[in-house]
């Protein structure tokens, strides 16, 4: 049947608005909405809820969240428990939207309950080892080819890209890291976020609080602490961009360490931190000049 010239008027601008349309990206993750706008690239039109500077261990999402939500094709989370909100977002989302737990699809390092410290639950803050941010990228790319096959050589290139900016990035901090002696490698934070970074990186970790901010510590642990900064010689020890700094002060007092810059532990930071190699590379000069 021959169509009409008219009608196909009509209908070859409509049918290029829709091949045009932009997958609707749901990103609960500041990291998760650089990777996901990153190898998405034109076709992705992401938001990102939790924003650079807030903390995601206190984030709840508004109403107009949930609204967004509703209408998103994929929702990105941190996961590993970092979101205790999923099931609102499962209602907001019905059966439209993937709901994507990017930091469940690899491994764990174990951190012990804020609520019950003789049980061990998962660290959350997996995005400061690079191997898994590289991990993040790749489940990130195959979750938009699933959505749409035809871009599928526009995001396998865009994540190509990124990835030869995490394995320069990589490259950086091992040179980096190498100025600071293994025997200097002790790394005191607020809070209990840098352990996936410590293991990759060779640092013994001690942190103050716990696995959030909320978790402040007792009389006791923090006498542990100075004894063991005390011990070990530690130059200085590092406040987070969010922490309160009351707690650290009464350390440094005792012991004679200084406080260094402040780390980015829980997400992306505004702006000279407000990109994954930019907030990486932020980190790792401050620990190794301040230690070295």
């Amino acid at each position: 049947m021959k169509i009409p010239a008219a009608i196909l008027a009509f209908l070859v601008p409509a049918m290029s608005l829709c091949a045009a349309e932009k997958i609707r990206v749901s990103s609960f993750s500041t990291i998760l909405t650089e990777i996901a706008a990153q190898v998405g690239g034109e076709r992705v039109a992401v938001t990102g809820h939790v924003k650079p500077g807030i903390d995601p261990h206190d984030f709840q999402p508004k109403p107009a969240d949930l609204k967004v939500v509703a209408n998103a094709q994929l929702i990105l989370l941190s996961a590993k428990h970092m979101e205790g909100y999923v099931s609102k977002l499962q209602q907001g989302a019905g059966a439209k939207g993937v709901l994507l737990e990017v930091g469940d699809g690899f491994a764990s390092l174990k951190i012990a309950d804020h609520h019950d410290a003789s049980k061990l639950v998962d660290d959350p803050h997996w995005w400061h080892s690079i191997a898994n941010v590289e991990k993040a990228t790749k489940i990130v790319r195959d979750a938009l080819i699933k959505i749409s096959p035809e871009d599928k050589t526009l995001f396998a290139a865009n994540a190509g890209k990124y990835l030869d900016s995490l394995h320069a990035l990589e490259k950086w901090a091992k040179r980096k890291i190498a100025e600071l002696p293994r025997d200097r490698r002790k790394l005191v934070t607020s809070h209990e976020a840098f352990q996936y970074f410590a293991k990759e990186n060779g640092f013994t970790l001690y942190a103050i609080e716990g696995v959030s901010r909320a978790d402040q510590p007792s009389s006791k642990k923090v006498a542990e602490i100075v004894q063991t900064i005390q011990k070990a010689g530690v130059k200085a020890i590092f406040p987070e961009s969010l922490s309160n700094p009351k707690v650290l002060k009464e350390i440094t007092r005792e012991t004679g360490a200084k406080i260094g810059p402040e780390l980015y532990g829980d997400g992306l930071g505004e702006g000279a931190a407000s990109t994954y190699d930019s907030m990486y590379k932020h980190n790792v000069t401050a620990i190794v000049d301040s230690l070295k």
